[in-house]
């Protein structure tokens, strides 16, 4: 694939991923329910808990480095590894998840289901596509997996912490009254857990694996 490939679907990538996150933040600012909330809390609480969503740092995470590609498909560095391999991981776990357990959940509506949709569906596919079909690679090393890993043991260690002092938690399936207590929580957790490690695994094999990509 060439470099002019890949800056053109990393673009198309961004401008997808920073269309949907400023979509959501409108809604939110304007009163609109995220994922299956009900309630109206204040705008300091709806901004809060919007930032709180493994949705978003992921379409976020998505959204940084697909620009800086769009840019310079070839970019490269120790960081940027990493923040890349994390996008890729966890905007998979996003689709994912919320295929398999949200999207039953939900009953939304005009520009709330476009949001949902573009978040949880077009971003993620856009984005893993992007990177099986234009890389670049090979850029995954187990170094890199030991620290991106740090970022969803971090949020989800933070978000029981504060749904165990607040009540509130982002996804039903960390929430212990909906789950049958901490058991059925330690048993969603694990079960993630271990999905990013074979996702990561899986990463880092195809990393190896396939044609170094792009061209110059």
């Amino acid at each position: 694939m060439t470099a002019r490939s890949a800056r053109l679907w990393h673009g198309l990538t961004a401008v997808v991923a920073i269309a949907a996150l400023v979509l959501q933040l409108v809604l939110v600012l304007q009163g609109g329910r995220v994922l299956d909330e009900t309630e109206q809390p204040g705008l300091a609480v709806r901004l809060g808990r919007l930032v709180s969503y493994f949705t978003i740092q992921s379409n976020v995470l998505v959204a940084v480095v697909t620009v800086q590609l769009a840019r310079d498909p070839l970019r490269d560095g120790s960081l940027w590894r990493v923040l890349r391999l994390a996008a890729v991981v966890g905007i998979t776990v996003t689709g994912v998840v919320h295929f398999v357990l949200l999207r039953p959940l939900l009953d939304l509506d005009g520009a709330d289901w476009l949001a949902d949709k573009l978040l949880h569906m077009v971003v993620p596919v856009l984005a893993v596509v992007g990177w099986a079909v234009f890389g670049p690679r090979p850029r995954i090393g187990w170094r890199e997996i030991g620290w991106a890993l740090c970022w969803p043991l971090a949020w989800t260690v933070w978000t029981l912490v504060v749904g165990a002092l607040t009540g509130w938690y982002p996804y039903p399936f960390l929430d212990p009254r909906e789950e049958h207590g901490p058991a059925g929580v330690a048993v969603a957790v694990a079960g993630i857990t271990v999905f990013f490690l074979l996702l990561f695994a899986l990463a880092r094999y195809v990393d190896r694996q396939a044609r170094p990509t792009p061209r110059r």
